[in-house]
């Protein structure tokens, strides 16, 4: 049976990918900085049994990280770990760069050393060419050009990256574009809408604060990007793909889709603004060019704009329901 390492096995992507694995007959081997018993608590990982097994590593302790690559031997090594959040990232730029870059420096050298066969895919991110220019479409070949600390982490693991590619590792880089789902953590400004939305439909809240709504940005369904991740670990050769949906909708797209969702049109009214929630830069548009993994690999996304938005809603309101 084949072995599937992941880090970030907690986060909304690993536990979709963790399933999608399972499904194509995969093993899978997860890296948990918490408590393993704590992550097994999470419903959508206890239901993989024992296909599933959990090994305690900090990404930033990368004799750990090495050890449990060792431990195991994946064919296939996703990582998904480290720090997720934009905003967060001006927080702690360090802390970023030694969660975000250095580990994949780490791994990727000992793979190489150790002459190990497995295959690698990144999880890399449309913020290292969020400021490549005129809002068109970002492709595979679009200049680096991070604007703010995360960006700039993912900026150098991507290139890193093509760097042990060129030395005859198999390993991908996917740029992904945004991507949501019910498993986004309250902290992301896409579930706080969602999330505020129910409350106020349910009468727990009267307001939804926000920052910037004029941004706009290429939503997709994170299952769908898990399985990108899938298709580029089992490709013949390996390469670099932008996963997107190629069309951008604004925040006040995704606010208005939301409370459409629970029967308020008049939104606006239930709905102010924080300066204190902008980010020191910010990129006004993000689309992606994903041709090269549609014509390649036979990617598409399955979920719209709107039924994702939806999703994540019901989601919300079947919580609140059941609490």
């Amino acid at each position: 049976m084949r072995t599937a390492l992941l880090t970030g096995l907690t986060g909304q992507d690993g536990g979709y990918l963790a399933e999608q694995l399972v499904t194509a007959g995969y093993a899978v081997a997860g890296v948990v900085q918490e408590d393993p018993a704590a992550a097994r608590e999470l419903p959508h990982l206890a239901a993989l049994g024992d296909r599933l097994t959990l090994h305690r590593a900090d990404l930033r302790d990368l004799a750990a990280l090495t050890a449990v690559v060792d431990a195991v031997e994946p064919d296939v090594l996703v990582n998904l770990g480290g720090m997720s959040s934009v905003a967060a990232s001006w927080d702690d730029p360090v802390g970023t760069f030694d969660t975000n870059a250095r580990p994949v420096i780490g791994v990727l050298e000992h793979l190489y050393t150790r002459g190990l066969p497995t295959r690698f895919v990144q999880a890399s991110s449309a913020e290292v060419f969020a400021g490549s220019g005129d809002g068109g479409p970002i492709s595979e070949s679009s200049p680096v050009s991070p604007l703010n600390p995360y960006g700039a982490a993912k900026a150098v693991s991507h290139q890193v990256v093509g760097m042990y590619r060129s030395r005859g590792l198999h390993c991908s880089s996917l740029i992904l574009f945004n991507h949501e789902s019910p498993r986004r953590p309250h902290r992301f400004v896409t579930r706080r809408i969602t999330a505020g939305v129910a409350e106020i439909a349910t009468g727990r809240a009267e307001r939804l604060t926000l920052g910037n709504l004029a941004v706009h940005r290429d939503w997709g369904w994170a299952p769908d990007y898990a399985r990108a991740m899938v298709l580029a670990a089992e490709a013949d050769e390996p390469d670099d793909y932008v996963v997107a949906t190629g069309e951008a909708h604004s925040l006040t797209d995704l606010v208005a889709t939301a409370f459409a969702r629970v029967g308020i049109l008049d939104w606006e009214a239930y709905v102010s603004s924080d300066s204190a929630l902008l980010r020191p830069t910010d990129a006004a548009v993000l689309t992606g060019d994903s041709r090269r993994i549609r014509e390649r690999l036979g990617w598409a996304p399955t979920v719209g704009f709107r039924e994702m938005v939806q999703a994540m809603v019901d989601a919300d309101l079947a919580e609140l329901d059941a609490s």
